[in-house]
């Protein structure tokens, strides 16, 4: 089902077989791993290949698909709505949205910051999908995760199916592993970006203290997220969080950073976003200069999608 393409043989999404789980039923559309053809990578004497999850669905995209698929089945056995949180540009609203109004499950967005108009494509995609969106200050949204801000919401939209902001809960965890299966190609490093750690715990978990595991925070003083990591269960000893590659931090970036996303776009015809994938892949360059990766290595790196804030 998977195999290595040059980016001439990638096939259009519409010559992709569609899959439908019987669980969700959550679009899937199987992606194939790619090989990136480059002279620092073959001076280094690497292999770097990328695992085309952005191409997985049109809109629920990445590792989303994956951290959305157990929550939604949740959601759908208790018969409830759904409430989520993000901020104005965020990945997980985006996806969120879609997912739902695949399902026909009502969706409730909590925004961080003030409603502004026009609203951006990311909150005006989530309101065409059907989401609610309800707007809270920066200083109340800091306590998205207490039980008084909760017990408000639930007292306002009634009772709800609670998913946090980015996702990352037991059962993204539980569908990550399930990813990990997907990953049936030889390889030395396996490489993600981090946000809220949810993706990195379930790929450790996934692969059972094999290979070696490198998480690229995006955020700014993101090494609190090593201690996210083992509470979602990365117990096992075999990776490690870089945090030099956070470009100002979350959803920031630097004429740096979009020349790296043009010429990678240019040279391989793979897009990346500023808030992810760009700066995992500006991370693994530059590590593949410093020769930080072992010679004769395989370098796997996962694309997590969120297209939509390119």
């Amino acid at each position: 089902m998977f195999y290595i393409a040059p980016r001439s043989k990638i096939r259009d999404l519409s010559d992709i077989i569609i899959l439908i789980l019987k669980t969700t039923l959550l679009i899937y559309h199987p992606t194939p791993i790619q090989e990136i053809q480059s002279a620092i990578v073959d001076d280094a004497g690497l292999r770097l290949l990328i695992k085309r999850e952005d191409l997985n669905h049109p809109s629920v995209s990445g590792n989303k698909w994956w951290k959305l698929k157990y929550n939604l089945e949740e959601a759908q056995h208790q018969n409830k709505k759904i409430l989520t949180f993000g901020g104005a540009f965020s990945n997980h609203i985006y996806a969120t949205a879609s997912a739902a109004n695949e399902l026909r499950i009502p969706a409730i967005g909590i925004v961080r910051g003030e409603k502004s108009l026009p609203l951006n494509p990311t909150l005006s995609f989530a309101e065409k999908m059907g989401m609610q969106l309800h707007y809270i200050s920066r200083e109340a949204y800091r306590d998205k995760a207490k039980e008084p801000l909760i017990n408000s919401l639930r007292e306002k939209f009634g009772d709800f199916y609670l998913i946090p902001e980015g996702g990352s809960n037991t059962l993204a965890v539980k569908g990550v592993i399930e990813f990990t299966k997907q990953l049936n190609i030889n390889f030395d490093y396996l490489c993600c970006p981090v946000g809220t750690g949810g993706t990195l715990a379930g790929l450790i978990q996934g692969l059972h203290g094999e290979k070696q595991l490198i998480g690229f925070s995006i955020l700014k003083n993101g090494e609190f997220l090593v201690d996210e990591v083992k509470r979602y269960g990365g117990d096992f000893p075999n990776w490690r969080l870089i945090t030099e590659y956070h470009y100002g931090g979350y959803a920031k970036a630097t004429t740096q950073l979009h020349e790296f996303i043009k010429h990678f776009w240019d040279d391989h015809q793979i897009p990346l976003e500023y808030i992810y994938t760009g700066k995992m892949f500006s991370g693994i360059f530059d590590l593949i200069a410093k020769r930080f990766f072992k010679r004769g290595s395989t370098i796997l790196a996962i694309h997590t999608g969120g297209i939509q804030s390119a």
